[in-house]
């Protein structure tokens, strides 16, 4: 396991040092900055440490449950995963390690993750202590391709290997995809996706979605997933994606109404002089935490 951060370093940065150690606090976020597939714009490796360090702009109280969250729960932030020499299944490998000795001290674990590749690596500790955990996807793409320039370890083929785990898939605000994915959405019995486009008229997809996952729920954040308007720097951007507001109800509704283990913010590529993207991710990242907390989920 990586070292700690300080309080003052560390997600959020509040002020009270003993809610930062691994022996009181109940939420661990670990930073996976591993990047190596990516296909369009690099930089998703700082999107971990641009997230981390935006969030110490982040108010503590939140005005909509009324509360300020983090002094319920604490956070102990890790130190960054070191992966010099480490690539695809050694990458993977990394990134489950950690995960699953986290949840053997069972925390909640957050994941700020760079390409979405990461995922994989979450999912095969999460699948091991929950067996029969359904993932939520947010996401703008599928990432059901069965390899993307022939490795099978691309951010464009994780979803496909997280469903070669045999696990429930629920996809939400997908609007990039190619004809390969469309037919194992269609074969599979496993996959369910809302499109974007079955977004736009009200919020019954909401609880649709929500029905047809099990009752332990583990939820990637694709930040590509929202409209470029709400995450504009991301690797792979596409117009039509949620707003913050639909973002913030689905979160909320999920957090009500299933045991959520476990979340993950990935495929942040910050700009230069631009800090909307990791603020209002590491915002969003905040008021699910505070969402669960007020459901006694953490």
């Amino acid at each position: 396991m990586q070292p700690l951060m300080s309080a003052e370093d560390g997600f959020l940065a509040f002020p009270e040092a003993h809610l930062a150690t691994l022996e009181n606090a109940k939420v661990v976020v670990q930073q996976t900055p591993y990047e190596y597939s990516s296909s369009y714009l690099m930089g998703s490796d700082k999107g971990p440490a641009a997230m981390v360090e935006a969030s110490h702009f982040v108010e503590f109280y939140d005005e909509e449950i009324d509360r300020e969250a983090y002094k319920n729960f604490g956070i102990a932030t890790l130190q960054p995963i070191d992966f010099t020499g480490a690539i695809d299944a050694d990458a993977v490998k990394l990134i489950a390690d950690q995960t699953r000795e986290l949840l053997n001290l069972n925390k909640f674990v957050v994941s700020l993750g760079s390409e979405h590749t990461v995922t994989y690596g979450y999912m095969q500790a999460y699948a091991e202590k929950y067996p029969n955990i359904s993932v939520l996807q947010i996401d703008a793409h599928s990432d059901l391709r069965v390899a993307y320039q022939d490795n099978p370890y691309s951010h464009a083929s994780v979803m496909h290997r997280i469903h070669d785990m045999g696990l429930n898939l629920v996809q939400v605000g997908i609007r990039a995809q190619c004809k390969e994915e469309s037919q194992l959405i269609k074969s599979s019995n496993n996959i369910h996706t809302w499109y974007a486009h079955d977004l736009w008229d009200n919020d019954a997809w909401i609880d649709d979605c929500i029905d047809k996952l099990g009752d332990v729920v583990y939820v990637t954040i694709d930040a590509d997933g929202f409209d470029p308007s709400v995450a504009p720097a991301v690797g792979t951007a596409e117009p039509g994606g949620l707003t913050w507001i639909q973002g913030c109800k689905l979160l909320r509704r999920i957090a009500e109404r299933k045991q959520v283990v476990g979340f993950d913010i990935v495929e942040i590529a910050p700009r230069e002089n631009d800090i909307l993207t990791e603020f209002t991710m590491a915002k969003l990242c905040y008021k699910f935490l505070g969402y669960l907390n007020i459901n006694n989920r953490i």
